[in-house]
């Protein structure tokens, strides 16, 4: 008896009304940032600094990203076709993907030029150094505070690539506030390239997690929020169910893990126990974050090769179950 059964848990109204959220507060961050960003490159040069210069193409990193981020939540709302059969969503962990990489090379190139103005001091204007700087913090406060409001920083990967460019940009706006108070106070010139390189190690922080969660998701890597082990015994504990195998859980897009297995039922079961065994299943596995499902039921009669993940993590389970009775 072989059975495929497929199901797909809607997330309804509320989901549609975040992702048009953030789009819309995309866009105003979009068009923000991108003003300011030349404002700021262009202060960069005329003051001399570092620091501002640093932040002004964070900025510049900034508006591609969030322009990108963007695009990628217009295109991931496509319809899946003929071709795209889960249709665009993984746009959005290309996006991420994209911010995680800019920020990092961003942060290296920063880093070398600071390093050179150690050996080679520049004078720096503070004062002009100090108006844009505090400009840029309120800029980078307003945008900080609609996205962490508004928008899905939490669950959405593309989201959260785009919200950490900005609070990254915010701690630039900071760090060359403090470097033009110490040079105008104290003539310490040298704070300039200091806090350009403190800003360039927190950005290069945050763009290695972006960038692994990507990865692992482009990878098929087994959700962070998903506990194999979990899954699988919650499969088995059924009785009707003698082994799982050829067991795969990967993310399709943001909030959307998807699982795939063969499960051993006994020869005698009709169609509508198998039916029932499904629908259980299902609203079990929904509690364990699997939002979209593909379960294979088939006797012991059924030729399939040997999973041995799925294998393991089973026996140990069996075994445990030995040992509580």
């Amino acid at each position: 008896m072989s059975e495929h059964h497929n199901h797909s848990h809607a997330h309804g109204h509320a989901h549609g009304h975040v992702h048009t959220n953030n789009k819309k507060i995309l866009l105003i961050s979009f068009i923000i940032i991108g003003a300011f960003m030349i404002v700021e490159i262009i202060g960069g040069f005329l003051a001399n600094s570092l620091a501002l210069l640093s932040d002004g193409l964070h900025m510049f990193s900034d508006t591609i990203s969030l322009g990108v981020a963007l695009l990628a939540f217009i295109y991931a709302e496509k319809h899946a076709n003929k071709h795209k059969t889960f249709g665009y969503k993984r746009f959005e962990i290309l996006a991420a993907l994209f911010n995680g990489i800019t920020l990092f090379v961003i942060g290296i190139i920063i880093i070398i030029e600071a390093i050179g103005r150690f050996f080679n001091p520049v004078d720096v204007q503070s004062t002009e150094m100090f108006i844009i700087s505090v400009i840029g913090l309120i800029v980078n406060i307003v945008v900080a505070s609609l996205m962490f409001k508004g928008g899905d920083t939490s669950h959405n990967i593309n989201m959260r690539g785009a919200f950490l460019h900005v609070m990254g940009d915010l701690l630039g706006s900071v760090g060359a506030i403090i470097a033009a108070i110490l040079i105008w106070t104290l003539n310490l010139t040298i704070a300039d390239p200091i806090a350009s390189i403190i800003v360039s190690l927190l950005i290069i922080k945050s763009s290695w997690g972006i960038t692994k969660s990507s990865l692992n998701i482009l990878m098929e890597g087994t959700p962070t929020d998903v506990d194999l082990n979990k899954v699988v015994s919650a499969i088995t504990e059924e009785q009707d169910i003698q082994s799982v195998h050829d067991c795969h859980i990967w993310t399709i897009s943001n909030e959307m893990n998807a699982l795939s297995c063969h499960a051993v039922v006994p020869h005698q079961m009709t169609v509508e126990q198998g039916e029932h065994l499904l629908n259980k299943l299902e609203h079990k596995l929904q509690h364990l974050n699997i939002q979209h499902m593909t379960i294979q039921l088939e006797t012991n009669a059924h030729q399939h090769e040997n999973d041995t993940l799925c294998a393991s993590i089973y026996k140990k389970h069996e075994h445990h179950h030995a040992h509580n009775h």
